[in-house]
């Protein structure tokens, strides 16, 4: 009787499943020990937003994850949605409690702290080796009631204005707004006489939601107070309204009440638009796309208001781990290893996501001074003292579930829109956003 190894094959069967065939197919220990195989290695599941620099996903699919992956034997899958999607799609898998290991959302995600881990050993590993985070990451995904940090932040992407210089120049602004007052003032002549509209929207969409914030903290309104207790109803709050009101009828068109989180980025690289609150990815995009066009699209820091010069973020990066996700361990050694690497990340995001931990681009100001790609090179330097005017969702107080809500449903959006179309007063459209927030606060005392 032949004898056996330890796995019970014959000394003959042995060397027939080693032999010269399967190694050179690089198959060996694989094809001897599937199981094995299998089990050392583990699964990591990401979901995030195709992001509007595709670089930025080519790089982060491609060849970080990648790398990830091998030194950690880990498969990592990255699945991609839109930004329409994500809010449903998180709603989904919090049902199901089934789904991906970690989870980007694009504003903070407060009303999921029960449904998610602590992120404090996240942050507190990432410190030792980077420093602090900034003010804004964690306002953003700090819950200072429960003492709990329900997502973790890389990184924050900011919201200046995109004008179109030649259009500005013609009308007395060569560097174009400054002001709010100075976008209704000069908006107005352009599209008198070229017939080009402002283009802020009005609809339910991100875009719109941090327009209209902007707008309303420039003028010292807020949904709240430091403390949290809702503030709408205000002099300052109607005195925007009121603002917003006259800029659409002077100024712009009724698209803006349909318009789509990537509508202001397609009109004003179609040439339609005069003006846009918006990243960087407009300028981006034209610059691969449309030279002559980008030439003309220029970057200026968010408008100043008769309170202060302020915006939110644009998008506000935060990743949360389910407390369901299968991987959790490997999920937060992604994210640590990940700001390792934010140096390359914010290049390959072509100066798009900017760092939650400013040591990882201690060079950032540089930079932005001399980008070969813009024109003119220093195009992108008004955005070197950003965290002097962006600001996080809800503001001046932290992102709580109650902000998650009225920021998710569109509260400040239909309240400007509504007043905007005369469908209601000004003072109309404050009382009813003042019931519903007030309504949603409740609910989440």
């Amino acid at each position: 009787m032949s004898k056996k190894n330890k796995q019970g094959l014959t000394r003959r069967q042995f060397v027939k499943v080693t032999g010269t065939g399967a190694l050179a197919a690089g198959v060996g220990a694989n094809f001897l020990f599937p199981a094995r195989a299998a089990a050392q290695q583990k699964t990591l599941r990401i979901i995030q937003w195709s992001h509007f620099v595709p670089g930025y996903d080519k790089w982060f699919d491609n060849t970080y994850t990648k790398e990830w992956g091998a030194k950690n034997n880990t498969n990592v899958v990255v699945d991609h949605i839109s930004i329409p999607e994500i809010n449903a799609r998180a709603a989904s898998e919090v049902a199901a409690k089934k789904g991906h290991d970690l989870f980007m959302f694009l504003s903070p995600p407060a009303a999921y702290e029960k449904q998610v881990i602590d992120h404090s050993e996240i942050y507190q590993t990432v410190e030792k080796k980077h420093g602090k985070k900034i003010d804004l990451a964690h306002k953003s995904t700090y819950n200072p009631k429960t003492k709990k940090y329900f997502a973790f932040s890389d990184s924050y992407v900011p919201d200046p204005g995109n004008y179109r210089k030649d259009l500005w120049e013609k009308v007395g602004f060569p560097n174009g707004p400054d002001t709010w007052d100075d976008l209704r003032i000069g908006g107005k002549k352009i599209k008198d006489s070229v017939g080009n509209p402002v283009g802020i929207g009005l609809s339910q969409e991100l875009d719109t939601n941090m327009a209209v914030r902007a707008l309303l903290w420039s003028y010292g309104g807020s949904e709240q107070d430091e403390a949290g207790n809702v503030t709408i109803n205000s002099k300052q709050t109607l005195e925007a309204i009121k603002y917003m009101r006259a800029m659409f009828k002077e100024c712009m068109t009724p698209e803006v009440f349909t318009w789509d989180p990537s509508s202001n980025n397609r009109g004003i690289l179609a040439g339609k638009l005069s003006f846009v609150a918006n990243a960087i990815s407009v300028t981006r995009t034209a610059e691969k796309d449309n030279p002559e066009m980008s030439k003309n699209i220029q970057v200026a820091q968010a408008l100043k208001g008769p309170a202060r010069r302020i915006a939110a973020e644009h998008v506000m990066d935060c990743y949360a781990i389910w407390n369901f996700a299968e991987n959790q361990e490997g999920a937060k050694q992604f994210l640590v290893d990940y700001i390792d690497n934010f140096p390359a990340a914010f290049k390959a995001s072509e100066f798009y996501n900017f760092p939650s931990f400013p040591s990882t681009v201690p060079d950032i100001k540089a930079l932005l001074a001399n980008d070969p790609k813009a024109v003119p090179n220093d195009k992108y330097k008004v955005l070197s003292n950003v965290l002097d005017w962006a600001t996080n969702v809800g503001y001046p107080g932290y992102a709580t579930a109650g902000i998650d809500e009225v920021f998710n449903t569109f509260v400040l959006p239909t309240m400007f829109a509504r007043a905007a179309r005369d469908e209601v007063t000004p003072e109309e459209a404050v009382k009813t956003a003042e019931a519903e927030i007030k309504r949603i606060f409740a609910k989440w005392k």
